[in-house]
């Protein structure tokens, strides 16, 4: 059967999810979450949390799935230590370098993958199980088919978000809200700015980034039919009532085998909903009937979250099996054995019968005040007893050894042993490069470059694998010239059913002799090396600490992009255990989404009149096709840092990587030169990004 997996933001949200029926809840322990400003959970509330769920027959997951810093990893592995201790089931981690340092610390608890690791298909999810991974949480954009392909193959668990939040962008691939205001939704402080106003410049909506909650209850048996192993509720910021009610209607639908009513639909709706309801990703079905807003009526006061509130505290949701055994035996004492789903067993004695001179005690009467388990976790699924005929037994006796034996097993249930815990072995400190570093070049049309940027021989040239098409021309002068080495650049998004079409591209760029490969994702290092072509690593790996580094340099990558997230001085103290480079110059991206706002906004496929998207302030992002039809978000200003290149050349990088976008060859060139300290011009509206400013 599925599991199902809630949220809990607090103590009672934990209460709210149990009592409403679900298998598993996830919640933050520490600061090393994606929801640092919810409640979250000390050491003593998360002992008081794990035993409750422990004693009924629920699992407890631990988002630890935040970037971390060098200086963070020790604390951040002692609070999984301390976790475990306490009773955690699993953890749900995105960073490969926290992964990495787990494996070594608690070699028994298992790792669940985050959906911040952005895995969206099978190959993401091999790398996965080949790190050490026992499920994986998919990316919330896979439809149905895609979900199906990838669990039929799965070598680990798959687990599938199926009500809650739909950020627009990939998760894990959002720097939207890091690089515009310093909260990191990478680092678990994401301030949403997909929630807000832009003008798109056509008659499309004024939320161009604002998708409706999703909502698969329609869909559980078929997921459970794929091969799901696991649906995932999301709303840990969201007030305990809503993940009663939401939790309890799935709770049925998946246990009762009862397709929703009508009525569910009023709840869940009522919960919380942006302008209804989606499963546009899960049905394929994407466009712009996917976007809703929170309404003023829909942030109303509801009764029923008062009438699930009551509930869920007042009752006991009754979903641990036990079965009894009795004997009622003239001259002795009166005796229960009671057993649960894990064969703890208890015992207890009553008193001793006496002669029946009004009423005999029967089977029937023993075992119906055997079943009264109301008001605990347990309920009896059966009861064996013999009962001598002609005795007589106070019920209120056989209540209280129904009471011992079900207060023993709760004590039983309560006790767990702790994993094994070693301690960690960091990579030792590998000392900065001292010479300067090089510059790299990316492109997303062959177009931009020319004759003369080739004469002033960038490193590396990173050209998109659908470039390789028709660009010939434009990539000779730098595929002729040894001291320049040209390299593909892998889409951060490949679906299973592209996987194909890309192919295509990339071995029409190994017969123009290229051997290099730039990958921003887990799932197309193997995919690339398969093909016969050496790994360069791209930011969508979101390098943020040397143990990361550690897993990529292991892998064989020939280099690894570091995050752009992280301040100057972050980047000098990486142990830098392979070639690292940074971004230097241009547009960072900020979204890869898989909706297009293109042809949301216009109706049409027409990349070439969209500007892009302009907020309240005036600033405009401009939006840019990507592989697959989606888009790519760019800052509305440009990284700029020529003037600051002595900086860069103190944190011991192997290259420094200019990102053109939206200029043309002309400016592309331009401001190559002024790195190379050719000239002295400088674009308008720059910005430092957060190398100085870092983020919270």
């Amino acid at each position: 059967m599925l599991e199902i997996l809630s949220p809990a933001g607090s103590g009672e949200g934990v209460i709210a999810a149990v009592q409403n029926g679900t298998d598993a809840v996830y919640l933050g322990f520490g600061n090393y979450n994606a929801r640092r400003n919810a409640k979250n959970f000390n050491e003593e509330d998360f002992r008081r949390a794990a035993e409750y769920c422990r004693i009924r027959g629920v699992k407890v997951y631990v988002t630890i799935n935040t970037l971390l810093t060098d200086r963070e990893l020790p604390s951040a592995v002692e609070q999984a230590k301390i976790a475990s201790r306490c009773g955690a089931d699993a953890l749900i981690v995105q960073d490969l370098g926290m992964i990495r340092a787990i494996r070594q610390a608690l070699p028994d608890m298992p790792i669940h993958g985050s959906t911040q690791m952005s895995v969206h298909n099978l190959e993401g999810v091999k790398m996965a199980a080949a790190m050490g991974i026992s499920r994986v949480v998919l990316a919330r954009e896979l439809s149905r088919d895609e979900i199906e392909y990838i669990c039929r193959r799965s070598p680990i668990e798959i687990e599938v978000f199926v009500h809650g939040a739909l950020c627009m962008c990939y998760s894990g691939q959002c720097y939207m809200s890091a690089v515009i205001g310093r909260r990191s939704g990478n680092r678990g402080l994401c301030a949403q700015p997909c929630r807000q106003k832009y003008s798109t410049g056509a008659h499309g909506s004024e939320y161009p980034l604002s998708l409706k909650d999703n909502c698969l209850i329609r869909y559980v048996e078929d997921l459970e039919r794929i091969g799901v192993s696991c649906i995932k509720i999301e709303g840990r910021m969201r007030r305990p009532e809503y993940a009663a009610i939401v939790t309890g209607i799935y709770s049925r639908a998946i246990k009762d085998r009862a397709m929703p009513r009508e009525e569910d639909f009023r709840a869940l709706r009522a919960a919380f909903s942006r302008q209804g309801f989606t499963d546009g990703y899960y049905r394929d079905l994407k466009g712009p009937d996917m976007f809703g807003i929170r309404t003023d009526e829909e942030k109303g006061e509801q009764v029923i979250f008062s009438t699930a509130k009551k509930n869920y505290l007042n009752g006991e949701y009754q979903r641990v099996p036990v079965n009894f055994v009795g004997l009622v035996k003239s001259g002795e004492t009166a005796k229960l054995i009671a057993v649960d789903d894990r064969g703890n067993t208890a015992k207890a004695e009553g008193l001793v019968p006496e002669t029946a001179f009004h009423k005999e005690l029967t089977q029937a009467a023993f075992q119906t005040q055997l079943h009264k388990t109301g008001g605990t976790p347990f309920i009896c699924t059966g009861v064996k007893s013999k009962i001598e005929p002609g005795l007589s037994l106070a019920m209120a006796s056989v209540n209280e050894m129904r009471r011992n034996v079900l207060t023993d097993l709760m004590k039983q249930r309560r006790a767990f042993v702790p994993g094994r815990e070693q301690d960690v072995t960091f990579d030792a400190p590998v000392p900065n490069r001292t010479d300067m570093p090089v510059f790299t070049i990316s492109v997303l049309k062959v177009s931009q470059l020319s004759p003369e940027m080739a004469e002033l021989k960038p490193k590396v040239v990173y050209v998109p694998a659908e470039e390789f098409e028709t660009g010939y021309k434009h990539l000779k002068p730098f595929l002729d010239d040894m001291e320049i080495t040209v390299c593909v650049t892998l889409p951060r998004v490949i679906h299973d059913n592209e996987i194909e079409k890309c192919t295509k591209y990339l071995e029409m760029a190994k017969e123009m002799g290229v051997t290099e490969a730039l990958v921003g994702n887990i799932g197309h290092i193997p995919y690339a090396m398969a093909l016969g072509f050496k790994v360069r690593g791209d930011f969508g790996l979101n390098v943020y600490n040397s143990q990361t580094l550690g897993v990529f340099n292991e892998l064989g990558l020939l280099s690894a992009t570091l995050s752009f997230e992280m301040r100057l001085e972050q980047i000098r103290d990486i142990s830098k255990t392979m070639d690292t480079e940074i971004f230097a110059y241009g547009r960072l991206p900020l979204m890869v989404t898989e909706n297009c706002m293109i042809r949301n906004a216009r109706g049409v496929c027409n990349c070439d009149s969209f500007t892009g998207i302009t907020d309240k302030m005036g600033a405009t992002f401009p939006v840019v096709r990507e592989f697959g039809c989606r888009n790519v978000v760019l800052n509305s200003q440009k990284l700029f840092m020529a003037d600051k290149m002595r900086d860069i050349d103190r944190v011991g990088v192997w290259a420094a990587r200019l990102a053109f976008t939206t200029e043309n060859s002309k400016e592309c060139l331009e401001v190559f030169k002024r790195y190379m300290g050719l000239t002295d011009a400088a674009p308008g509206g720059v910005t430092r990004g957060l190398y100085y400013r870092g983020v919270e």
